[in-house]
């Protein structure tokens, strides 16, 4: 009998926010800038390497704040993710529920009123339920419009 791997989906959220394609460009490639929008609402940011270049790499260890009912993937409260720039997250995780590579694709396309920003998560491992990960999408993407608007 074949052992097949787990079917993984692919969720994905946007919206327009009331800046300049340029602007928010300018909040990805600055690892700063990453600590302060990325974490979704409860948790914080840490970057540990940022290279912002083709081929480049990240490491953020996202802290859960305060109480929580998720535990993190790395330990109780933190999730520690490596991401090359292309947004290939792999997180840190013994927990078999987390493993694999998470593609992230981020668009920024001119609307009325700003920029439509636009996430689309591949391959997201089984681990991160649909309903937190929807969730966290909606905050960071909050986060970055309150950041560059």
């Amino acid at each position: 009998m074949n052992k097949t791997s787990p079917v993984r989906r692919t969720d994905s959220a946007s919206r327009v926010i009331a800046a300049s394609p340029h602007a928010i460009y300018a909040a990805f490639v600055d690892g700063r800038a990453w600590e302060r929008w990325l974490p979704p609402v409860g948790m914080t940011g840490c970057i540990d390497t940022f290279e912002a270049r083709p081929g480049g790499r990240y490491k953020m260890a996202l802290t859960y704040s305060g109480e929580h009912v998720n535990r993190g993937k790395t330990s109780d409260d933190t999730d520690v993710v490596d991401v090359r720039v292309v947004h290939a997250v792999s997180f840190d995780s013994s927990d078999p529920a987390f493993e694999g590579e998470m593609r992230m694709t981020w668009s920024l396309l001119p609307a009325v009123g700003g920029t439509e920003v636009s996430i689309i998560c591949e391959n997201v491992p089984e681990g991160i339920s649909k309903d937190d990960h929807d969730k966290g999408l909606r905050s960071t993407l909050e986060n970055l419009a309150k950041f560059v608007e």
